[in-house]
């Protein structure tokens, strides 16, 4: 596709702004990218846009923490933010326009419906984060209804997540092609994430486990340790080893996050831990 920007990176907050934008550009034939973010950008979130611009001739990157997506409990209010930072890593890596609505914007009224996960929104991240991704699902429809992307493109460190949002797409017959992205990794192994940001040097040490508890896996596996029960097993002795307090560590089957009772190359092994305060997940393909 196209990489060179019709016009200068630019910031539209309103949302009507936006519709109208990708209207002209939609019109024009001219093939329109999303990438979804909450902001506080790293190489991770970069990394996407690269991906959204070999697909498409305009990038638009959102960045907007979404309440919906927060319980009481969580950290809606301390999330990192730094729009100023965003807005010039993301020109520097050659996004045509960041959306950046307020939660007024996207939420102007009471909130009564919602787009509902099913089953498997209930499990894993689902189960230690009521309702998340019954806000994850409907802000990321609104997105699509308003920026009205041909491709949008995701990151797997999310693989919940992503799963859902394909789903999503797939029995709604969104007319959106979703792009799913490998992890970005720190060199040590740790999966990129906003929420790094909270760890001071120790935690930052102990949330290798995630990463290393991962590994673990994989060797065991590929050593010829199929039983997935022996399997969670050692990973979850890697996490606790290293000082994370763990959420969950499950192996499932890629194909519909089914648990299984013996392993295989599509299986994957999804993890999530606390390090001091900060919750972070993680997952590995064990036939990668």
């Amino acid at each position: 596709m196209a990489t060179e920007s019709v016009e200068a990176s630019g910031l539209i907050r309103g949302v009507e702004e936006m519709r109208r934008w990708s209207g002209q550009h939609r019109r024009a034939g001219r093939r329109i990218a999303l990438v979804p973010t909450m902001g506080y950008l790293h190489e991770g979130h970069l990394s996407l846009v690269d991906r959204a611009r070999d697909a498409a001739d305009l990038v638009v990157m959102s960045i907007f923490v979404n309440p919906a997506q927060f319980g009481p409990d969580e950290d809606l209010e301390s999330y990192p933010r730094d729009l100023e930072h965003d807005l010039g890593l993301a020109s520097g890596r050659g996004v045509d326009i960041v959306f950046a609505p307020s939660a007024p914007d996207m939420y102007p009224t009471e909130q009564t419906i919602w787009v509902e996960p099913g089953p498997v929104g209930e499990r894993f991240c689902g189960t230690r984060r009521p309702g998340h991704f019954r806000g994850v699902l409907t802000v990321v429809l609104k997105l699509f209804e308003i920026v009205r992307p041909h491709v949008a493109v995701f990151g797997r460190k999310d693989y919940q997540q992503a799963f859902l949002i394909r789903r999503m797409v797939e029995e709604l017959a969104v007319p959106v092609e979703v792009d799913v992205a490998p992890v970005v990794r720190e060199p040590d192994g740790l999966a990129m994430s906003s929420r790094n940001a909270y760890l001071d040097p120790a935690d930052r040490d102990r949330a290798l486990s995630l990463a290393r508890a991962i590994a673990a896996v994989r060797d065991a596996f590929a050593t010829g340790e199929t039983s997935a029960a022996s399997l969670v097993a050692r990973g979850l002795e890697v996490l606790e080893a290293g000082g994370a307090k763990t959420d969950y560590l499950e192996i499932v089957r890629a194909a519909d996050l089914e648990p299984v009772e013996r392993a295989s190359d599509d299986s994957v092994c999804l993890v999530a831990a606390r390090v001091g305060s900060t919750r972070l997940i993680d997952n590995g393909f064990l036939g990668a």
